[in-house]
């Protein structure tokens, strides 16, 4: 009897925690990422058949298109409204001319006596009191600033508006609409004019990603981000290896080196960028090394809208300095790897210092390099600090611009647009690197 084969669970339930953590950490906040970018959550108006948000809705109107409010009502909330509601209050006073006039006004609008909650006084400006609660209900009076009023009633209502505007065909629809979608722009004319200032549903669309496009700033901060990284990554890599072959090569000190090579791993991004706008800015050490040694009369402007060169070299500076000691590490690692035998071999059959790093050392750190340029690389794409702290808004990169959309115009779905293209400058360089900077190991599959 041929004995049953046992399935052997243990890699799977080893590899799950990893399942977990990426579908929660990554998966999850990459889905809602492309939701952000690609759907717009509110820039469709559902127009209700009756003043309710469970009532049938009879069409829809775009965000920021113009409409006519033709009534309004203002009526209690229901169960999910209780943060929409406005307070109206029934108010009593005399107007310019000494007559009593009634009526209601928001509560906004009225100074409550703290010490007698049922009398106050008009604020900011003159008041229309309106017959029933509602902005565009029609005008009892008009009570002067500051005019003392009793306070006769006060209800927590939600206002609705029965609007007429086109929809996307171009056919009237006329239905309720809540206050807080709404923007009257005008009540001037016979007709009170109104926007469409946010919806209640949204669709499937490329205006985010067509925005960023077309933003005047997006050309520039991509030149930019490419110019960084095309300039940075060559000159870091290239003193990592040095730096890597010094602390290789045993010299004596070469454990001291090693702590001095590392200590801008333990800095910010945002502190290098200080300190190196110190370095060049009107007042900075370079400026006064200059002047002490003479070379100049005045102190130069380095950092200008009117010097990008020297704003990039800065940050060419700073980044160099600041991120070549991790592709320095990297590299160790990869030269510790390297057995002691190869390099021996190398030198006994008489290969130079050149020789040994071209045809030896370079093609077995294949790996390491490959790990450091796609780090790098994603890095690059990434700079935002340095960035800033040197130049403020003298140059502009992917991920300021992410920022700028997200934190100065309050628009999440372009500053996801910015941050999904970086991402996919990552993967595509990343996929560059993994095809062209082969090992031995993947060269001998191919």
């Amino acid at each position: 009897m041929k004995k049953r084969k046992h399935f052997n669970w243990a890699p799977y339930l080893l590899i799950l925690p990893s399942l977990v953590f990426l579908a929660i950490f990554f998966a999850w906040p990459m889905f809602r990422s492309l939701i952000l970018v690609f759907r717009s959550e509110d820039n469709i108006l559902n127009i209700r058949a009756e003043p309710s948000m469970s009532a049938e809705v009879v069409g829809q109107i775009r965000q920021s298109v113009q409409v006519i409010v033709l009534e309004n009502l203002c009526i209690p909330p229901a169960e999910n409204e209780a943060d929409k509601t406005e307070i109206w209050l029934l108010v009593r006073g005399e107007d310019a001319d000494g007559n009593t006039i009634e009526g209601w006004a928001i509560d906004r609008r009225i100074r409550v006596d703290e010490e007698d909650p049922t009398s106050g006084t008009v604020r900011r400006r003159d008041l229309d009191l309106r017959e029933e609660p509602g902005p565009i209900s029609p005008i009892a009076g008009t009570l002067p600033v500051d005019t003392p009023v009793e306070i006769l009633e006060s209800d927590e209502l939600v206002t609705w508006f029965r609007v007429s505007g086109p929809n996307d065909a171009g056919e009237e629809v006329t239905g309720w609409a809540r206050y807080d979608f709404i923007k009257i722009i005008s009540t001037a004319h016979e007709q009170v004019e109104a926007l469409i200032h946010r919806g209640d549903s949204g669709e499937w669309t490329l205006q985010y990603v067509h925005r960023m496009i077309t933003d005047r700033d997006f050309d520039d901060a991509l030149i930019i981000t490419i110019l960084l990284m095309v300039i940075i990554l060559p000159i870091q890599f290239t003193l990592a290896i040095v730096m890597a072959l010094v602390l290789q090569s045993r010299l004596r000190g070469n454990t001291l080196y090693l702590y001095i090579f590392s200590i801008p791993l333990g800095t910010s991004d945002l502190a290098v960028g200080i300190v190196w706008y110190s370095v060049f800015t009107q007042s900075g050490y370079l400026n006064s090394l200059l002047n002490a040694l003479g070379l100049i009369d005045h102190p130069l402007i380095f950092l200008s809208p009117e010097t990008k060169h020297w704003m990039i070299l800065a940050v060419v500076l700073a980044e160099v300095w600041r991120a070549t000691s991790l592709v320095m590490v990297i590299v160790v690692s990869g030269l510790q790897a390297i057995p002691l035998e190869y390099l021996e071999a190398a030198e006994l059959f008489g290969a130079g210092l050149w020789k040994r790093l071209t045809n030896v050392i370079l093609p077995l750190l294949k790996p390491s390099l490959q790990v450091a340029l796609i780090l790098r690389t994603i890095l690059a794409f990434q700079v935002f600090g340095v960035v800033i702290a040197i130049s403020g808004r003298g140059l502009t990169t992917l991920a300021n611009e992410a920022y700028r959309w997200y934190n100065e115009f309050r628009n999440p779905h372009v500053a996801g647009a910015y941050a999904l293209f970086i991402l996919m400058l990552s993967m595509i360089t990343a996929i560059f690197y993994l095809r062209t900077v082969r090992t031995q190991i993947e060269e001998g599959r191919r």
